[in-house]
């Protein structure tokens, strides 16, 4: 594997802000590759043994974009995927929902059915919350590969990333954050549907 590669995720040049992410023009090309996420903040009981450093922040979870290998006919890009991250919700962040839930007792939004009660996610109040700490904590860096999965394969052997639970069963934590999420999914569905009438998400 490309030592420059693995330079971008160990030693990046920069990481944005979620600020930066979500402004015109976005900073992230919308091309196909990896990005990491570095955090100020561990959410709780994260192990962080082994984890890459770089300046005051702990790489915890990559991603790809688009994944041709899972879903071949797939349309996202680095652009969409890292945006998405950053503004949308549980249902359709694999990352937001791992970090909601994992904040849950210091934010009190627990995962929720929304909606027709088809979907899950924090409610838009929640979402909010976690907008704003993925803005004090989450930051992001990425590289440019045509075949993004081949080096999140090679990632996920070789350093330890303790948010990502496809393809890194090696991780003791992948079980555990696998199980706390089966959970989390569980409790929602027992739950009746969240009431969102009253709440609004700003910033998106």
């Amino acid at each position: 594997m490309d030592k420059k590669l693995i330079d971008s995720f160990c030693s990046p040049d920069r990481l944005f802000t979620r600020e930066e992410i979500i402004s015109k023009p976005s900073p992230v090309p919308d091309i196909h590759g990896v990005y990491g996420w570095y955090f100020k903040e561990v959410p709780p009981n994260v192990p962080t043994d082994g984890c890459v450093k770089f300046e005051n922040f702990t790489l915890l979870y990559v991603g790809i974009s688009p994944d041709k290998k899972g879903k071949p006919n797939s349309k996202q890009d680095l652009r969409k995927r890292v945006t998405y991250h950053y503004k949308g919700n549980a249902e359709g962040s694999t990352l937001r929902r791992s970090l909601g839930i994992l904040l849950s007792d210091i934010s009190n939004f627990p995962l929720r059915r929304v909606g027709s009660g088809k979907r899950m996610t924090f409610t838009h109040a929640g979402e909010r919350w976690l907008d704003d700490w993925m803005e004090r904590n989450a930051f992001v860096c990425w590289t440019e590969h045509q075949e993004p999965w081949i080096l999140e394969d090679y990632l996920l052997q070789n350093l330890s990333l303790p948010l990502n639970i496809q393809g890194n069963k090696k991780h003791p934590f992948a079980t555990e954050l696998h199980t706390i999420r089966k959970d989390a999914i569980s409790k929602a569905r027992e739950t009746p549907i969240a009431d969102e009438k009253n709440q609004i998400r700003k910033n998106i």
